[in-house]
């Protein structure tokens, strides 16, 4: 899970995380930030609470890092790609009301409004690791359902081998699309047995709340044994396809990111190890962690890729 720099993609979006971690991160850092936190009353009064039931069983038993943390340093390229952007720009991303798409390989398809696409699924919380490319990571309690419910919904066909999302293309609410640094609108895609794994979820909130714009609302993907960027944001198609979909980084940088995504310590970045990582909330100082195979969910994951070569499958 490689990245190429670009003339127009700047240093501080492809250099790890302990070298351009930001003034608040340092200090939170160093008081030693890593402590769990509910979510503070009145942080986010727009987001509403949501009804939900803790899934122990899919669940790690890791403390989630604080509200704060999870909703200031994300990924979200449409909203800049500083990791402080998404927090300071994503007011513009309008999430209600909003509709999914569904196309391509399968029996029932159309355009559905979000609401009915969830109205069949008992929401849960999972408390899952999360771990980006650049070497950073987090523990997440996100709320959602099994995409394997909402796929059996859509009765996919027998040609239907992949598992398409594309995310909203509007750049009067996502700025960044105005540059042509990317091939808009985002695309990620999952083979099927991905897809219907127990573990992959649709996340709609975290921290008992509706998920706020810079981490993808309203609607995102969540497979936690893959890098953050796997995870498409914001989702407005679902598609089942045929064919193999290329993924947007991957056509940036097909020699850099490959089409699996998945964590593996033994497939180093070309500027740095993915051996380790550092844990935000651990301390700018602390000592980094040994990054897991799978990010910690071989046991039930191995199995989708016995047999294959994951140095050249990466």
């Amino acid at each position: 899970m490689l990245i190429r720099r670009t003339p127009d993609i700047r240093p501080s979006e492809i250099t790890p995380e302990a070298v351009f971690l930001d003034r608040r991160r340092l200090i939170a850092g160093l008081l030693g930030a890593g402590a769990a936190a509910a979510l503070p009353a009145g942080e986010a009064p727009a987001l509403a609470a949501l009804k939900y039931t803790r899934n122990a069983k899919l669940s790690v038993t890791e403390k989630p890092n604080t509200f704060e943390e999870i909703t200031n340093y994300n990924n979200f390229y449409e909203f800049g790609t500083d990791k402080e952007d998404p927090a300071r720009n994503a007011h513009t991303l309008r999430p209600k009301p909003w509709s999914v798409e569904i196309a391509g390989e399968a029996e029932v398809r159309g355009k559905f409004n979000l609401e009915d696409i969830l109205k069949p699924h008992a929401l849960e919380e999972r408390i899952y690791r999360f771990r980006c490319v650049e070497a950073w990571s987090m523990v997440i309690p996100w709320v959602g359902f099994p995409l394997g419910d909402m796929v059996k919904r859509f009765k996919p066909t027998s040609k239907a081998k992949y598992v398409e999302f594309t995310t909203l293309l509007d750049p009067r609410q996502m700025p960044e699309q105005r540059s042509a640094n990317f091939p808009w609108p985002y695309v990620e895609a999952l083979r099927m047995d991905e897809a219907m794994h127990p573990l992959t979820l649709m996340a709609v909130g975290l921290y008992g709340r509706e998920l706020p714009n810079q981490n993808g609302a309203p609607l995102r993907l969540m497979a936690p044994w893959k890098y953050g960027f796997k995870n498409a944001k914001s989702i407005v198609r679902i598609r089942f396809v045929e064919k193999q979909p290329r993924n947007t980084w991957n056509v940036l940088a097909p020699d850099e990111y490959g089409f699996y995504a998945n964590v593996n310590p033994k497939v180093d970045h070309p500027r740095w190890s993915q051996a380790s990582e550092r844990h935000i909330g651990d301390g700018f100082f602390a000592k980094r962690r040994e990054t897991l195979m799978f990010n910690g969910y071989a046991d039930q994951v191995a199995s989708l890729y016995q047999g294959m070569d994951l140095r050249r499958y990466f």
